[in-house]
């Protein structure tokens, strides 16, 4: 069995992130884990669900984290918890969940990287699903999502975070780059924009922008040399032929189900089959 710390507090993440994989911590993620490992990486961040368990479990005070993703303003905000949640608060308790109030604040392009920090969780937390989408432009469209009720601010969340994350390593980087940090014996979890619709034959065009299907063989290719080095990884993806047969070959793979609560009308929900291809 995968190393567990009885009697720990689970410290949760404290973003709402589309396509997260806190179902998949709940009671499916022991399943893949190795019994031990020394460091633990994360290329496609997130809101981190996977590591905020994994962390909150570990019994090594030792263990290192290294945390990576493309978008700046996310990566930002985690730096600045990081080195003043206090600071970040103050600043999100400025901001107003209004409908007007949220469009001046998406519009806004504030200098100071504690206030883009508060901007960016002020923005997740109200708008439409918490999805993180922006134009052709970079700017983040998203609609307002009339979460009048919502606590905006979670302080005392947000404080636990910044202690949690103390000593984490965060970084705005390419998965590729990450290469170099991993050594034997570490685990690295994989979670990619989704290229392909869950078990049909279309692409999703937005993610087909996000992440190609060449990014997808690139993916493949620091798969294996993360194999080569020795090293664990357990890779998510949707339950699609054509990833089957990419990885096939590259590790186990196993099919497991999932209820999706993303999209806006309720056909666009329910229960969707996950590849997970690992070689623990």
């Amino acid at each position: 069995m995968p190393e567990i710390q009885a009697d720990t507090k689970q410290q949760f993440p404290f973003l709402r992130w589309t396509g997260s994989k806190r179902w998949l911590t709940k009671d499916l993620l022991k399943d893949f884990l190795p019994k031990s490992f020394e460091n633990y990486h994360e290329p496609f961040l997130g809101g981190g669900a996977v590591f905020f368990h994994l962390k909150s479990i570990s019994t090594n005070p030792d263990r290192k984290y290294f945390l990576s993703d493309t978008n700046n303003e996310l990566i930002n905000c985690y730096h600045k918890l990081q080195e003043d949640a206090s600071l970040v608060i103050d600043h999100l308790k400025s901001f107003i969940n209004t409908e007007e109030h949220y469009y001046q604040v998406r519009l806004s392009r504030p200098e100071d990287s504690f206030i883009q920090a508060a901007r960016f969780i002020y923005l997740n937390r109200t708008s439409f699903n918490g999805i993180y989408r922006v134009n052709s432009e970079g700017k983040y469209n998203v609609p307002y999502g009339k979460r009048i009720n919502v606590d905006v601010i979670t302080e005392d969340l947000l404080k636990d975070v910044s202690k949690f994350i103390q000593g984490c390593d965060f970084s705005t980087s390419s998965f590729e780059k990450s290469i170099d940090k991993i050594s034997k014996n570490d685990l690295v979890f994989i979670d990619p924009p989704y290229t392909v619709a869950h078990e049909n034959n279309g692409f999703i065009e937005y993610n087909q922008t996000l992440f190609s299907w060449d990014d997808q063989l690139k993916l493949k290719a620091y798969i294996e040399k993360i194999a080569e080095k020795g090293a664990y990884f357990i890779l998510t993806n949707a339950s699609h032929h054509s990833l089957t047969d990419l990885y096939d070959g590259v590790g186990k793979l196993v099919k497991v189900g999932r209820l999706s609560k993303v999209g806006g009308r309720n056909k666009t929900r329910g229960t969707f089959n996950e590849l997970i291809v690992f070689n623990t």
